[in-house]
């Protein structure tokens, strides 16, 4: 309620502005406004003065209720439209409290500027008022309070009915708040509801002070909307509306209230639990769901059968906002999504952070490549039989200001998804060749090694890798045959089209194409025998069933005669094997025996900067260590 403070204002207006008030307040509550100064003072009818008949008869005989009332606040006159819009018997009025009649007592601060301007201290009151007809409905009232001249005294109390006003309000408001199609609330109402729930009057003084929120949506919905057509998805969606509010009801029986259920939008609904107590109730409303949607559903004369997934949320209500509180259940719901749907899935802090983590390296993934925040490691390939290093493999780092030095594993994946991949595959690219082209102009008395560079097959699509090499290697002026590029099983198996064309147009070009993880595929081997490849790097699983960990146990023959098998296959096609994840001499030893070509692994060294290379270069024996101290 607002209010502003005049002079007194002369009778004739007063009447007139009673009887022509046009706005009206749309809220319950108290509201002042400024009288209109008069053209010409007149008064109405008094008490303690006698109205000029025009006057009175105009008083009596108007269609909005007026009283007036003295200075004791006692009606001293009322006209038959204020007896009829109150049910009062017109005689039964004068002598009665006029702030009993039109609820001035109600609340504090409307008292207090009534009671002020009976005592002529404050020109005009006007409120909004819900008052109970003696009929039994009730009734919404505008009341308007404004001072008689001195001479008259008292003030002239002026009711408008605004019922018809306020219903039409509320059916707009209704309309406004709520879903057409499955009459629940609407993504509007549920996030005010929700925002009045997290202020902290509503849980500070009572209730268990903590909120939760199940965020659903139906799983394949766009199919029933593609095929058989939107008025159906409707009635879909009207008919798992009536079966999320009956589960509400449910489990609002042992507890105080019933949850609010609203369709924020397409195909997705949210239930808020107000003074939740604990993620086993979510859970438990939760499982509620997901068994009341999976139950068939008859629409139009078609049985459809649909699931849902869902996105639990359960925290204090303290320091959490509404914005908050739906980022994590829109991003639990995508994880239940993800992980296999028809299923709930609880919002977990860490998990959130690494997705968290994730977009931030993802947005800043290309601006690294400018900045230079990318630099290579190599991991020695070394012969199995003399123990020399024969190559290195270039493994990416990032040095992120934020998150420190980070291993392909962190963001190869990112850079894939969002085509980064190209422009960074390039300078790895670059950067190997070049850097194998310096090894070998300062050992030049030693056999020059070669560099093994991982190619994501979106770089083959997305770029003209063929290109790419030869322009590389004409810029560093390195050998083509010391340059491997390797592909993973996955992506080199099936090949055809563009990337068949690119491996065998680069390996006519003397480059060395490898596999990388063979054996963790499904590998069609006759294929295999047409593929222009030249190495297979076993993956590390099976080095790493070579481990005995009880010394005195025999080792099972069985990792032995696989890797064996591999390895005859391989020579038998003219390739060359290179096993990974060596650790252990025994590891070698049994490699070397079965006929491995080359090994790489911590045995010999971890992934090291390049001046660590050239310590390693020309030295015998590198199962030593040396690449490790």
């Amino acid at each position: 309620m607002s209010g502003t403070s005049e002079g007194p204002t002369p009778a004739a207006e007063l009447n007139r502005s009673a009887v022509t008030e046009s706005k009206i307040s749309a809220s319950p509550g108290a509201e002042f406004a400024a009288p209109v100064e008069p053209e010409e003072p007149v008064g109405p009818t008094s008490p303690r003065s006698p109205t000029p008949p025009s006057y009175r008869s105009v008083f009596t005989a108007a269609p909005l209720a007026m009283a007036v009332v003295d200075r004791e606040g006692l009606v001293t006159g009322a006209n038959a439209a204020f007896a009829d819009l109150l049910g009062r018997d017109q005689d039964s009025l004068a002598g009665a409290v006029a702030a009993d009649l039109v609820d001035l007592a109600s609340d504090a601060r409307t008292w207090h500027s009534y009671r002020e301007l009976l005592r002529g201290r404050r020109a005009r009151l006007r409120c909004t008022r819900r008052l109970k007809h003696p009929e039994g409905h009730a009734l919404w009232v505008r009341v308007t309070v404004a001072p008689l001249p001195p001479d008259d005294g008292g003030v002239l109390v002026s009711v408008a009915d605004i019922s018809d006003h306020r219903a039409l309000q509320a059916r707009l408001r209704h309309l406004r708040m709520h879903d057409p199609v499955t009459r629940l609330p609407n993504r509007t109402l549920f996030f005010e509801r929700l925002t009045s729930a997290l202020e902290a009057e509503s849980y500070a003084e009572s209730g268990t002070g903590r909120i939760g929120v199940c965020y659903l949506g139906l799983d394949g919905f766009k199919a029933v909307n593609d095929t058989l057509g939107h008025r159906v998805g409707d009635q879909l969606l009207a008919a798992v509306a009536d079966r999320l509010t009956r589960c509400a009801q449910d489990s609002a029986r042992a507890r105080a209230g019933i949850p609010l259920v609203a369709r924020l939008g397409g195909d997705e609904f949210a239930l808020l639990v107000e003074d939740s107590t604990g993620t086993e109730q979510l859970a438990d409303l939760a499982e509620s769901l997901l068994d009341a949607i999976q139950e068939p559903f008859d629409v139009s004369g078609r049985r459809l059968k649909v699931s849902a997934s869902i996105g639990v949320v359960e925290r204090h209500a303290a320091g959490t906002t509404p914005t908050a509180l739906m980022q994590a259940a829109d991003t639990t719901l995508y994880w239940a999504k993800a992980d296999g749907k028809a299923r709930w899935t609880l919002f977990d802090p860490e998990r959130n952070a690494t997705r968290v983590t994730r977009q931030a390296l993802a947005s800043s993934l290309r601006p690294a490549i400018d900045r230079g925040e990318f630099a290579l490691e190599y991991q020695p390939l070394v012969g199995m039989d003399d123990d020399r290093v024969h190559g290195v493999e270039a493994l990416i780092r990032w040095h992120h200001p934020r998150f420190g030095t980070l291993t392909p594993n962190r963001f190869i994946s990112l850079a894939e998804e969002d085509g980064s991949i190209v422009p960074l595959g390039r300078w790895v690219l670059r950067t190997a060749c070049r850097q194998a082209r310096d090894w070998q102009s300062q050992h030049p008395d030693e056999p020059p090694i070669f560099v093994s560079v991982n190619v994501a097959v979106r770089q083959v699509w997305d770029s003209d890798l063929v290109a790419d090499v030869a322009d590389t290697l004409k810029e560093t002026e390195l050998p083509p045959h010391l340059l491997q590029l390797e592909l993973t099983e996955s992506a080199v198996m099936g090949s055809s089209g563009r990337p068949l064309q690119a491996l065998k147009a680069l390996s006519d070009m003397g480059v060395r194409i490898a596999i990388d993880d063979f054996g963790t595929g499904y590998s069609n081997l006759a294929y295999l025998s047409r593929l222009p490849v030249s190495v297979l790097k076993l993956d590390g699983s099976f080095v790493r069933g070579f481990q005995i960990e009880d010394r005195a146990a025999k080792a099972s023959p069985a990792d032995e005669v696989i890797v064996e098998a591999m390895v005859q296959l391989a020579h038998r096609l003219g390739l060359t094997v290179t096993a990974e994840c060596v650790e252990t001499s025994a590891q070698a030893t049994r490699l070397r025996r079965i006929g491995c070509d080359t090994g790489q692994g911590w045995l010999y060294s971890r992934p090291v900067p390049p001046d660590r290379i050239s310590e390693l270069l020309g030295t015998p024996g590198v199962q030593a260590g040396v690449g490790n101290a």
